[in-house]
């Protein structure tokens, strides 16, 4: 029997919609309202692809899980050799420690943002910290079962607040379904680079590893398991898409200013001033949305880029023959320790600029996509590994193939205009 057989409607969508709200964070914010901005709905079907190129990556994931049992990192270490194993320990270091004071801060400038006590960037430190602590104990006291039901929450009101800001603004409708034909507008000659930037940002990037694990916590162990995974992923990717529609809109109607989670004040005051009796209300509601879309990324990124650290001290210890154990487990010390330092080393970081952080976050984080998506077109379209059954097929190879081009594309974009302006 497969391992999952629950009829439970949270607990087929459970592990894509803790990825989807773990991917959705303050830069996916500010991604959707500028290039609304700046561009207008004319770029909403650019949202819709790029939520489809995560679901080809993550469905990718577990089909490689379900089908050979190892992990997707087990099994590009164990195809790639010790080489890729200490380059991915780097990476994952470097990524954890920019991700985490970005987070840290964006989530202490949230809810500054909803209760001012001191400056701006005292309570950015305070409460940032204060809310990475009060993650590790839920983590830690809770377990996987309350993590699942809070994010829930989390998500519920991320979702309601924003698509009602959304509504809020009246939209024009004629002009929000032509914004489905694809069309690049040129704006100042940003055009192509706010595409780009918009559809390579709405989801993440490490934590879509993180899937793999989650479903593991809900006992989807083998391939009958896959449909159930897809319908899943549909669901989350669905939301994540909708989500990012509602920025985008929300951001072709006012003018955005400010940078990173600054942004997201700003744009509560400009609903303010623009809805006029409502406004106060309105502006109420979407930062309460904004925090729980922060907050959620944060517990979502505390409790599962452990995961990743405590596998691959497994897969170590399993390459020198030290190790028979085939999953990973939350309570072993391997992964309380990455969690307390995840949770407490990047506030380091939250001393330097919010603006400075996100940049290296961007840069860091655009490194990893197109390797993943190198990486399932290897390992997924070899039947001698994963079976001639269930290896990518010549249509998702093309569009694996297209999603490797686009990010690497992203990736050189990225990089260059990080230097340009610094």
């Amino acid at each position: 029997m497969a391992g999952n057989r629950s009829k439970s409607w949270l607990a087929i969508v459970g592990p894509g919609m803790l990825t989807a709200a773990t991917g959705v964070g303050a830069g996916d914010l500010a991604t959707g309202a500028f290039s609304g901005s700046k561009l207008g709905l004319a770029v909403l079907w650019v949202v819709i692809v790029g939520a489809a190129m995560k679901f080809v990556l993550t469905e990718g994931l577990a089909r490689w899980q379900l089908v050979t049992g190892d992990t997707l990192l087990e099994g590009v270490i164990k195809h790639g050799g010790l080489a890729v194993y200490y380059v991915f320990l780097i990476y994952l270091f470097v990524w954890s420690y920019f991700v985490g004071a970005a987070l840290m801060s964006a989530a202490g400038i949230a809810v500054h943002a909803l209760l001012p006590l001191f400056s701006p960037n005292t309570d950015k430190i305070v409460y940032g910290i204060a809310q990475s602590l009060v993650a590790v104990v839920l983590i830690r006291r809770g377990g996987f079962a309350m993590f699942g039901k809070l994010m829930a929450v989390l998500i519920a009101i991320m979702f309601i607040a924003v698509l009602i800001s959304a509504i809020a603004i009246a939209p024009e409708w004629p002009a929000l379904v032509s914004g489905l034909v694809p069309t690049i507008p040129d704006s100042d000659g940003e055009g192509l680079q706010w595409t780009l930037a918009l559809m390579g940002g709405i989801g993440g990037t490490m934590t879509i590893l993180c899937y793999g694990y989650w479903i593991a916590e809900e006992q989807r162990t083998d391939a009958r398991d896959l449909g159930v995974c897809r319908i899943d992923l549909c669901v989350a990717y669905s939301l994540t898409a909708i989500f990012g529609l509602c920025m985008v809109l929300l951001g072709s109607r006012i003018v955005v200013e400010g940078k990173g989670a600054q942004l997201l004040v700003q744009l509560g005051n400009q609903l303010d001033a623009e809805l006029g009796t409502i406004g106060p209300a309105v502006r109420w509601i979407f930062l309460i949305g904004a925090w729980a879309a922060i907050f959620s990324s944060l517990l979502g990124v505390w409790q599962s880029v452990p995961y990743l650290f405590a596998d691959a001290v497994r897969i170590g210890r399993k390459l020198d023959a030290r190790e028979t154990q085939s999953a990973v487990d939350t309570k072993s010390r391997d992964y309380r320790i990455f969690l307390y330092c995840l949770a407490t080393v990047p506030a380091i970081g939250m001393t330097v600029s919010f603006e400075f952080a996100q940049k290296a976050f961007a840069i860091v984080g655009a490194f990893f996509l197109p390797l993943l998506a190198l990486a399932l077109i290897c390992l997924n379209g070899s039947s001698r590994w994963i079976g001639k059954e269930r290896s990518n097929g010549w249509l998702t190879n093309i569009v694996l193939i297209a999603t490797l081009l686009f990010f690497v594309g992203t990736l050189v974009l990225k990089v260059f205009n990080v230097l340009r302006v610094s």
